[in-house]
């Protein structure tokens, strides 16, 4: 009759690196003090971290990160606005790495590799 959705079988952790959290104040702090939006800085900010909710639910629904090239495209990234969320999946963790403008060059991003 009609289909049952059947989550998942593997659960993933999730990790917020401190690179990522200061990304995330930094921009938000932007547009609150120097562009004088703070309301709109709220809006960023929960749009975010809602962003960053849909990645723990399905991490391997978003696209893999072509600045960071792997055989087991561990490296993805998801698109907020103008920001991209990059972040890795390793052994049933996810590892949210920075969030960077879109914007940035590529070398930006291929810096986050090296994050812990």
């Amino acid at each position: 009759m009609g289909r049952s959705k059947e989550k998942s079988s593997q659960a993933y952790s999730m990790r917020i690196t401190k690179n990522a959290l200061q990304n995330i104040k930094d921009i938000t702090g932007y547009i609150a003090y120097i562009k004088h939006q703070p309301l709109n800085a709220i809006r960023v900010g929960d749009r975010i971290f809602e962003i960053i909710e849909k990645i723990e639910q399905n991490p391997l629904g978003f696209r893999e990160c072509e600045e960071i090239p792997t055989v087991g495209k561990i490296y993805r990234k998801a698109v907020c606005m103008s920001w991209l969320i990059i972040y890795k999946i390793k052994d049933n963790e996810i590892t949210i790495l920075g969030v960077i403008h879109g914007s940035r060059k590529r070398s930006n991003v291929r810096n986050l590799r090296k994050i812990k």
